[in-house]
């Protein structure tokens, strides 16, 4: 038997579909070790084990560490992680023979300090550079010496785990260049995989219109429904120009809703004094009530329900991280305007799968939008062509294989 070690602070997180997958075989036994159960449920046959979060003594020694700060969290995270693993040996006697991790929070720090010969293959969502990426991007962005600062020293443990990890993954090339070039050889650009069976458009072949019971939303099949979906309302996800576009597209057009997924808080990037960027939209004079729908964080059916709905879909990204709403959106073959910066058009061509619009051009992205809706068939056809995109380079099945094939090649 194979036991497969996996870890991420907050299960089951970007091993959702991998988790179970391996546990399918009946030669693997799969753990998963996580500080919180995030979705309050199990993966079959995986087994959870979780360990304590950190103390106040080690919460107020982080806040006194400035630009350590980072390292120090990922510090405090690596050695409950190896607490647990040395428990886990102890107790229950269950020993790794291969460890699966997303190395982000320094969760695989010191796993080679106990297992020095069991392999590690990590999970590389990000590097951070102050130059020409999502910091400062455009050319009025210029960073200062204690941002940049600020900006490298947080890459202390991801220096740490590229050295002691035997593979890595990154999910998409763009995420993969921010990397050192003499640590690439080690990472191999694998996505999680979208589930294009659920995500999938709705069977009739046409937008159906959307019920939401509990928020009394009702809009009928005729409606033009625009969707955005974010984890937070935030200006690395556009939030203030996408909210700035919907204005001028609903004053032209009586007959369109929006709907927004997603809840008020800041996920990436600063967090702003006493105030929220909806609670500043506010201040720009606010938005018509009756035609934009703040539905919060929706479960996957309502999600399901939502995208099938949408005759256009708004992903609006800083150049950073891909967000799975965006390639599940295309999945789902919403006819789609998306920001024109790197991670998005490593997979959406304008004119061929969706429509690319200025990031910070509100007046850009409300015409594309238009233009999208004042043509159903030229939108029916790019979001057919998105589905085609994600089908081809996305299918949960393949990227599944590929992560799995690279865990074996780590294995003698």
């Amino acid at each position: 038997m194979l036991n497969i070690m996996i870890l991420h602070p907050s299960f089951p997180a970007q091993y959702l579909h991998l988790a179970p997958y391996l546990a399918r075989n009946p030669e693997n036994n799969v753990y998963f070790l996580s500080k919180e159960n995030s979705i309050n449920s199990q993966l079959k046959n995986v087994t959870l084990a979780l360990y304590g979060k950190p103390t106040e003594k080690e919460e107020e020694f982080v806040k006194t560490c400035g630009p350590l700060r980072p390292a120090a969290e990922a510090v405090i995270e690596g050695q409950a992680v190896e607490r647990a693993m040395e428990w886990l040996a102890r107790e229950r006697n269950i020993k790794p023979d291969v460890i699966i991790a997303h190395t982000g929070w320094g969760s695989t720090l010191y796993c080679k300090d106990l297992y020095p010969n069991v392999p590690i293959m990590g999970y590389f969502e990000w590097y951070y550079r102050a130059d020409d990426s999502d910091c400062y991007w455009w050319p009025d962005e210029v960073p200062q010496i204690p941002n940049r600062i600020s900006i490298r020293t947080r890459n202390a443990h991801h220096l740490m785990n590229l050295e002691l990890c035997d593979a890595g993954v990154a999910p998409t090339k763009w995420q993969y260049d921010q990397f050192p070039e003499i640590y690439k050889p080690k990472i191999h650009i694998i996505h999680e995989g979208i589930d294009t069976q659920f995500c999938s458009p709705d069977p009739s072949g046409k937008p159906p219109g959307l019920i939401l019971e509990d928020v009394n939303l009702n809009l009928p099949p005729e409606t033009e429904i625009i969707t955005y979906v974010s984890r937070g309302f935030e200006i690395y996800r556009g939030f203030p120009y996408f909210m700035d576009a919907i204005r001028l597209v609903l004053a032209r057009r009586p007959k369109a809703h929006v709907v927004v997924v997603g809840k008020d808080r800041i996920c990436y990037g600063a967090q702003l004094k006493d105030t929220t960027y909806l609670k500043e939209e506010e201040k720009k004079g606010g938005y018509d009530t009756e035609r934009v729908h703040f539905v919060g964080l929706r479960n996957r059916g309502d999600f399901q329900k939502i995208l099938r709905a949408s005759n256009c879909h708004i992903y609006l990204t800083r150049p950073f991280v891909l967000s799975w709403s965006f390639l599940e959106a295309m999945s789902f073959g919403c006819p789609i305007v998306g920001s024109k910066t790197p991670p998005v058009q490593e997979v959406m061509e304008d004119g061929v799968n969706g429509l690319l619009a200025e990031f910070r051009s509100p007046y850009h992205i409300a015409r594309k939008v238009e233009e999208l809706l004042d043509d159903p068939e030229y939108a029916r056809k790019l979001g057919q062509r998105a589905r085609e995109t994600i089908q081809e380079r996305f299918e949960l099945g393949k990227c599944l294989r590929a992560q799995e094939d690279l865990m074996y090649s780590l294995i003698r």
